[in-house]
């Protein structure tokens, strides 16, 4: 693997290692009056920073030179592997009852990569600025597709838990409402939307404007990964290797291996575009894994464990994928 990627996950393991540090010595008081630290800081990132990142990606999103066949031939099988995990949690759910959101949790596990700040730099060093290009692609619509797909189903679960526990209006057009209201009127999906609406109009963000989003989406990064470290203090990893390994298997080895029956032999990419398109889903598990567990307060030591397990197994499972990429080409 080249040397730049792997500096990249020292980065990042530092990072999380100096967040693991702060919640050990309490640097951010939190025995004080105030909320836990990964909280505040959860809570910062979910309302504040990401829907800034959200908005400014969806603003300025080009659609009408996106690589449509590179863009199937990720979104398709990241999308199918999901709703199956998801569907699969569901049923399992029934008997543990680890909570409606728990199956979401799980399925975003498996799915959703950390295209930024490993995905970037392996992109660049390995495909240089044609790969960089489609990967930038994959980039801008990865969060905007994915999260809003993720928050429609964890809305939809917890609203068939309202009503089973008789929370919830029993009438059916009153629970889809208000699960739509829900779904829409949230911190992920309603900046999309607004950026949407936004590009459609044919506005353009003026300079202090775009330079204040991109300022507040870069600490969205930063936060995400000392809130590992910290998290990963706070919950540990007892009870929940074996959930966090089975997530970190499916998302190096099976999103990867989907992906490229998919896309070289269901829509016969090849070269660059399937080599982007399969290593973009060999990625670890993104850190917004961890800021959904946090925000639906499930399973917040296994959603941890997976991105940490994930990431140090990728330096493994990234050589395999290049080989089998090499012998294909």
């Amino acid at each position: 693997m080249p040397s730049a990627v792997i500096y990249k996950l020292l980065a990042l393991l530092i990072v999380v290692a100096i967040g693991w540090a702060i919640a050990r010595l309490n640097v951010l008081g939190a025995s004080a009056g105030w909320a836990e630290p990964t909280r505040l800081l959860s809570n910062a990132t979910f309302y504040i920073f990401i829907p800034a990142l959200l908005f400014r990606t969806s603003a300025r999103l080009d659609a009408s030179h996106l690589p449509w066949a590179t863009l199937q031939a990720f979104f398709v099988p990241m999308l199918l592997l999901m709703l199956l995990v998801h569907a699969w949690q569901r049923h399992a759910n029934r008997k543990r009852r680890l909570g409606a959101a728990a199956p979401c949790i799980r399925a975003m596990a498996t799915g959703y990569g950390n295209l930024v700040q490993v995905g970037l730099p392996l992109a660049a060093a390995l495909f240089g600025e044609a790969g960089l290009a489609i990967h930038i692609t994959l980039v801008s619509v990865h969060s905007l597709l994915l999260l809003t797909v993720l928050t429609a189903l964890v809305e939809i679960d917890l609203a068939r838990e309202r009503r089973r526990q008789g929370q919830a209006d029993a009438h059916f057009g009153h629970t889809v409402v208000q699960t739509l209201r829900s779904t829409l009127i949230h911190p992920v999906v309603l900046p999309v939307l607004a950026g949407w609406l936004f590009n459609a109009a044919g506005l353009r963000l003026p300079g202090a404007a775009d330079e204040a989003l991109q300022l507040l989406g870069q600490a969205a990064v930063a936060l995400c990964l000392v809130m590992i470290g910290m998290s990963l203090a706070v919950y540990g990893v007892a009870g929940v290797v074996t959930g966090a390994a089975a997530a970190a298997a499916l998302k190096l080895l099976v999103a990867p291996a989907l992906v490229l029956a998919f896309g070289h032999w269901g829509l016969g990419l090849r070269e660059t575009p399937l080599a982007v398109a399969v290593m973009a889903a060999a990625l670890p598990a993104g850190s917004n894994v961890l800021i959904f567990a946090q925000r639906y307060d499930t399973l917040q030591g296994e959603a941890t464990a997976a991105i940490v397990f994930s990431t140090l197994a990728f330096a493994f499972t990234a050589p395999l994928w290049l080989a089998i990429l090499h012998a294909l080409a």
